[in-house]
């Protein structure tokens, strides 16, 4: 009897101490699809994609070209000019993994640009919003568009029209 008791009070004050939580969510893609900021980032971007993109399809093309010149012309070629000619095309090959590691890999320099262009706008974000939750004194809030998902949430605690009112102002 004690224990259902006891149980009964634990029950009991803690969901009263649910009770007076107050959580909010935010739809972080939609801001970033709505700040002019993350636009002109956005564009700087793809301008430097496109530009590296042109650099790799030219080293590709190159040794496509010599690749299809040394296929027509292996037959007839020395044994030492073949070697030679098979050492410049794996010489290119791995020049053109290089230049896609050096640009577009996991440490590459589209990711350090991105960060670079990207972080001051996620700052300004996390410093609005931080700016709301503490003035409506919100316990939590979430962003449903990221790993964290939300599967039922009330509008009325959708933060993602203030943030953006606010980001506007500023």
């Amino acid at each position: 009897m004690k224990k259902l008791i006891f149980i009964s009070i634990l029950l009991f004050t803690s969901s009263f101490a649910l009770a007076q939580l107050k959580i909010g969510y935010i739809d972080s893609d939609t801001i970033m699809d709505n700040l002019p900021d993350v636009q002109d980032s956005r564009q700087k971007l793809d301008a430097l994609i496109q530009e590296w993109q042109a650099e790799l399809n030219k080293l590709e093309n190159d040794r496509n070209t010599k690749y299809n010149d040394y296929e027509k012309r292996k037959l007839i070629m020395t044994d030492q000019t073949r070697a030679e000619t098979e050492a410049a095309l794996m010489q290119l090959e791995t020049q053109i993994a290089q230049y896609r590691e050096k640009k577009f890999g996991t440490n590459g320099e589209l990711f350090q640009k991105q960060d670079e262009l990207m972080k001051p706008v996620q700052n300004k974000i996390f410093t609005v919003l931080k700016e709301i939750a503490q003035e409506d004194d919100y316990d939590f809030v979430f962003d449903r568009s990221g790993d964290i998902m939300i599967l039922y949430a009330k509008e009325q605690y959708d933060l993602t029209s203030k943030v953006l009112d606010r980001l506007k102002l500023k």
